[in-house]
Parts: structure tokens; C-alpha cells; sequence
């Protein structure tokens, strides 16, 4: 028989009833909980877990700017005896192995020149959370074409037989170049499509079109370049990767073909960013990036495309 949900109980009764809204109530209070947490973890927060390769502090502008990131380096030479294909450089790399392996990069210097002419890019991008190895070439006459062949050397070199292989994680590579360097960038680019960024710094080739790229691939050019004028090399050069294809061209304010071969906040902020979007998936870089870059006292022109969802 049913009872009158309405006849009072006695007051020893009660306790029972008042116990099972209590544990309801903290049912529900749990419940809400677990909802703000699944909702946090899909928030901003969450990105650390999502992708394994985040490596360093949130960026800003600052950081992005700074001489120096977060990563402590260390640096070791590399004898042109000691390896094949290409003419030996310097490693720069984090000190810490506390947060895993890094991507690493290689870079290429231009005709004529040596590897001290692009060194200033070896501890700024390896304190930021990269490997980097600033190479020399075979010989300073090398053309696009075998700098792209040595920049591979170099990346197979260091990923494989290095000192410092232990450090990086080989499926996450780049490479950038000075002049020829830049103009052998795309060509290693072309050669390797499982290169993750490439970055020509006031690049130079004799090829203007590079459809069969599908590297994210930023070209640093410079207004004042009269060696390779941006209107026969940079712009064409963007201009021949596929419109897939994430790409940017940035254009330097006040600045000559050389301006690459010493400290240029400028070109850091965008090849940090750049290495960071595209070999590190970390989308904590595409503020900077996307929207894109307006012209200022540094920027002539930029043009590209917001980075592609990975």
C-alpha cells in the first residue's frame, strides 16, 4: 500500500531523508565539477596534453623578440673530416633534456661565405627549443642546387650519427639558407617533402617556380637587395608555390641583401614563429602569423596565408 507522501514522519525519522538530499546534492555538486573540468580540458589549457611536441612558455611578443629564449645552449664543432656531403659547422642545442626530444634545423650560408656568417642564428633558435647546425659547404662556390643536396647531408648527419642525435626527434626537421643557401632551401625542400619548414633568407636561384613544394615555406626577402632583387627571386619564389601550400613572403624594410648575416630582430621573431607553428604543431605562434603582419618601420610588405589546421 502506497503511503501519503504527505503524512509528516516522526522526527527520528527525518535524519534518514535529509542524509539521501545531502548526498544528491553533492551527486549534482560532483557532477558540476567533472562538467568545469572536462570544460577546462578542452580549453586553452589543454593544448600541453594535445600535442606532445609544445616545448617552452606561452610566446609573446617579447619572447618571440628576446636575444634569448628560455633554453639554456651549449654548442659543439663538427669537422669537415669527420663527415661526407657537405663541409662541417657547429651544433647549437638546449642543454635540458627535461622536456624530451627537439626539432632540429639546418642552415646554409651563401656563395662565397662561411658558416660564421649565419651563426648568430644558431644559439637565438636553439634557445627558443631547437637543434640547429649552421653548416659550411663543400666549397664557397657551390651552386642552389648542391647546397640543397648538403643541407640533406647535414640533416641525415645529424639526426643519425651526431653527438647529439639523442636530442632530436627526426621526424620533425627544418631548413633554412642565406642567398644560395636560401635558393638551396627550396631545392632540399623539393627533394625532401617530409621536411616540415623552410625559411630562404634573401634567397637566390636560377629556378623561379617551385610547384612541387608542399613544405610551409616563409621567404624573407629585402627591399633594397640589389644581388637577388626580390622582383627576380623572393617574390617569384612565392609566387611558385602551390596556393596549397602554407606560405608566406616577408618583405624587409630598409634592408640589403645581407641584412641576414647579422642579428635581425625581425627575421627571429618570424622564423621562431614559423619553426614553432610548423615543426612544433604549436599553435601558441599563429598570433603571430596570423592575421597577418601589417607593414611597419621593419616589415616593407608580407603577404601569405593564415597557417592550415594541422
Amino acid at each position: 500500500m502506497q503511503q501519503n507522501p504527505h503524512i509528516h514522519a516522526a522526527p527520528g525519522a527525518a535524519r534518514p531523508a535529509f542524509r539521501g538530499t545531502r548526498r544528491r546534492l553533492a551527486g549534482v555538486t560532483a557532477a558540476v565539477a567533472a562538467m568545469v573540468a572536462l570544460g577546462a580540458l578542452t580549453g586553452p589549457g589543454a593544448q600541453a596534453a594535445d600535442n606532445p611536441y609544445e616545448r617552452g612558455p606561452a610566446p609573446t611578443q617579447s619572447s618571440i623578440e628576446a636575444l634569448r629564449g628560455p633554453y639554456s645552449v651549449a654548442d659543439t664543432s663538427v669537422s669537415s673530416l669527420a663527415v661526407t656531403g657537405f663541409g662541417g659547422g657547429t651544433i647549437y642545442y638546449p642543454t635540458s633534456t627535461s622536456d624530451g626530444t627537439f626539432g632540429a634545423v639546418v642552415i646554409a650560408p651563401g656563395f662565397t661565405a662561411y658558416q660564421s656568417s649565419i651563426a648568430w642564428l644558431g644559439p637565438r633558435l636553439a634557445s627558443q627549443g631547437f637543434v640547429v647546425f649552421t653548416i659550411d659547404t663543400n666549397t664557397t662556390l657551390d651552386q642552389p642546387d648542391s647546397r640543397g643536396r648538403q643541407l640533406l647531408a647535414a640533416l641525415d648527419y645529424l639526426t643519425e650519427r651526431s653527438s647529439v642525435r639523442g636530442r632530436i626527434d627526426s621526424s620533425r626537421l627544418g631548413v633554412m639558407g642565406h642567398s644560395m643557401g636560401g635558393g638551396g632551401t627550396l631545392e632540399a625542400a623539393k627533394s625532401r617533402p617530409s621536411i616540415q619548414a623552410a625559411i630562404p633568407l634573401t634567397p637566390w636561384n636560377l629556378d623561379k617556380s617551385w610547384p612541387e613544394v608542399s613544405t610551409p615555406t616563409l621567404i624573407v626577402g629585402a627591399d633594397g637587395d640589389t644581388v637577388a632583387p626580390v622582383a627576380s627571386h623572393a617574390e617569384p619564389f612565392y609566387s611558385g608555390l602551390p596556393a596549397a601550400t602554407d606560405r608566406a613572403y616577408l618583405e624587409l624594410n630598409n634592408a640589403t641583401h645581407f641584412s641576414p648575416n647579422t642579428s635581425n630582430t625581425t627575421i627571429a621573431k618570424y622564423s621562431v614563429s614559423w619553426l614553432k607553428r610548423f615543426i612544433d604543431n604549436d599553435t601558441r605562434y599563429e598570433q603571430f602569423l596570423c592575421p597577418l603582419p601589417r607593414p611597419s618601420l621593419t616589415i616593407e610588405e608580407y603577404r601569405g596565408n593564415c597557417p592550415h589546421a594541422s
